[in-house]
């Protein structure tokens, strides 16, 4: 898929959990996990907005799009 999620990388540059970020969203464990390694399909973009102001960033600074 050429979306790529960088979704640890922004999580690592704020030194934020798996955990904390889970419960500032309001997303299950496995479900942002699963986000994390790439392996979402889709992603709401009232979570994506959740996770942008939980994280201080812009939702291009989670998501890249490559060609393949």
């Amino acid at each position: 898929m050429p979306i790529i999620v960088n979704l640890d990388v922004m999580m690592a540059k704020r030194k934020m959990s798996l955990n904390e970020l889970s419960e500032k969203v309001e997303i299950t464990l496995s479900n942002l996990s699963i986000l994390k390694t790439g392996k979402a399909k889709a992603i709401r973009f009232n979570t994506l907005e959740a996770i942008c102001k939980a994280l201080e960033c812009q939702p291009g600074d989670i998501l890249e799009f490559v060609e393949e």
